[in-house]
C-alpha cells in the first residue's frame, strides 16, 4: 500500500527522481501501479476504448526515460502487413513518440522517449505531459487498428474513418 500523503509531498517538489515522480502521479490519479526498483514502473489506465498498460523505464547512465503504452491490441499474422502500412501513415502525423509492432508477438505499442537534464530529475509537468501524450495518441488511433483487424478496412480507409472530425453538436 502506498502512503498517499507522502506521494503528494513528492509531487509538490519541482523535480525528483523519475520513478518517484511517476509513482506520485499515478497515485494522485488513483491508478494501480507497480515499481521494479528505481528503473521501472508500470500502471494500468482504463481509457475510452480499452485498458492501457503504461510502463516507464529509466536509464540513469543515459539520463533517458522511455514511456511505453500498450493498448490491448494483438495483431494477427494475416493483418500485420496492413498494420505496418497504417503505422507508417500514423507515425507521419505524430510529433512526439511513435507506434511500433513487436514482430515476435504482434503486440502493438506506443513508445515515447525523453532525455532528462544533467541532474536526471523529472518535473511534474514533464511527467504529466509524457503520460498524457502516450494515452492521448493511443486513444486517438485505437479505432484505426480495430477497423483493420476486425473490420477488414484498408489502412487508408481505417484512418479516414477513425479520424473523422465532427463539427457542431448532435
Amino acid at each position: 500500500m502506498h502512503d498517499h500523503n507522502e506521494e503528494l509531498d513528492v509531487m509538490e517538489r519541482d523535480e525528483c527522481a523519475p520513478m518517484d515522480m511517476l509513482a506520485a502521479l499515478f497515485e494522485a490519479r488513483g491508478w494501480d501501479y507497480t515499481r521494479s526498483g528505481d528503473e521501472e514502473i508500470s500502471a494500468e489506465y482504463k481509457g475510452s476504448w480499452t485498458s492501457y498498460q503504461l510502463r516507464a523505464i529509466w536509464r540513469e547512465e543515459d539520463a533517458a526515460m522511455q514511456v511505453l503504452a500498450l493498448p490491448d491490441v494483438s495483431v494477427p499474422a494475416d493483418k500485420r502487413e496492413a498494420i505496418y502500412t497504417a503505422l507508417g501513415m500514423i507515425n507521419e502525423q505524430i510529433w512526439l513518440g511513435h507506434f511500433d509492432l513487436w514482430a515476435n508477438n504482434g503486440i502493438l505499442v506506443f513508445r515515447l522517449a525523453t532525455l532528462l537534464s544533467g541532474n536526471g530529475m523529472l518535473s511534474l509537468d514533464q511527467a504529466q505531459t509524457l503520460i498524457d501524450v502516450a494515452v492521448d495518441e493511443c486513444e486517438r488511433f485505437y479505432p484505426v487498428f480495430q477497423f483493420i483487424i476486425w473490420g477488414d478496412k484498408s489502412p487508408e480507409d481505417a484512418i479516414a474513418s477513425a479520424l473523422v472530425e465532427t463539427h457542431g453538436e448532435a
